[in-house]
């Protein structure tokens, strides 16, 4: 994404959330970078100043999880730079408002059969119910806290208790769906528009974990009809509420997630079909603050 910028003769400055301020304005001590194109040595940093968000053309959110009371903040602070005329994607206030996993419950004619909640019972009920059954936490990314459990797994009631912290954490429980084999699908949507590739993140052998922090190989392939069919009802719908960069999370037939705060794999595609994703990208980007 800063490549295909600085490609386009913009500037590039980056900062991290923790070192977001108000005082009077919402501000930063942004560095600008220059990029290179050796990936084991990709940028130059030069000068560091506080600058108002406001005084930027466009502010990039990126942050991964997890979603705890300091990234809250971190919104917060953005949605006030966004009152002082800032140019913030993804909105923040649309970032609060779309956990990565909850998310599909509005899209849930798409998802596989799902159950969000901290109660051990109806975990346990679900599984029973389900017979093979995927369980995980709401605000982690990467594969972390993603436990596959069997009706007959000997190891469930610990697994619920871990997973819910004994009832203090709402977790999500989905149908285990056997396409993982074939990969986790990230289809990836530019201001509503999807690009025409996605990545199957194929899982290791041994794992159920279609991520590639926990393994899984990557390969892009074509959309198929039905993640074009997904792609086409939620594109619209995401982009009218300031999300302009977002990561559908496809398993077969299914929707399972919708990745708003950090979506990737714009360079294995990339590299493997010479599309330009991170130049659809900024085009949209472009256009927002023309």
């Amino acid at each position: 994404m800063m490549r295909a910028a600085q490609a386009r003769k913009h500037s590039v400055y980056v900062c991290e959330a923790k070192h977001l301020f108000w005082k009077g304005a919402v501000s930063a001590p942004a560095t600008r970078l220059s990029l290179t194109d050796n990936d084991e040595d990709w940028y130059r940093a030069h000068e560091t100043a506080a600058r108002p968000l406001a005084g930027f053309g466009a502010v990039l959110m990126r942050k991964d999880p997890p979603f705890d009371l300091e990234y809250v903040v971190g919104t917060w602070l953005l949605s006030a730079a966004v009152r002082e005329g800032a140019r913030v994607f993804n909105a923040p206030d649309a970032i609060r408002d779309h956990n990565e996993k909850l998310a599909i419950a509005e899209f849930a004619r798409f998802c596989a059969p799902t159950l969000v909640t901290r109660e051990a019972a109806r975990i346990q009920a679900f599984i029973d119910e389900q017979r093979d059954v995927v369980v995980k936490r709401l605000d982690v990314m990467g594969g972390e806290n993603v436990f596959r459990v069997r009706h007959d797994d000997p190891n469930r009631n610990v697994i619920v208790e871990t997973t819910s912290q004994g009832g203090a954490r709402s977790v999500m429980a989905q149908r285990y769906i056997p396409e993982i084999a074939e990969g986790d699908k990230r289809v990836i949507l530019s201001d509503g528009s999807v690009v025409p590739h996605c990545l199957a993140r194929i899982p290791k052998p041994g794992e159920s974990r279609g991520n590639l922090a926990a393994g899984a190989r990557g390969v892009a392939q074509p959309l198929s009809a039905r993640q074009r069919e997904i792609a086409a009802e939620l594109g619209p719908i995401l982009a009218k509420r300031g999300l302009l960069l977002v990561g559908l999370d496809v398993i077969g037939d299914y929707l399972t997630e919708v990745n708003v705060t950090s979506p990737t794999c714009f360079r294995e595609i990339q590299d493997q079909t010479g599309f330009d994703v991170a130049g659809m990208f900024i085009d949209a980007l472009e256009r927002k603050v023309r």
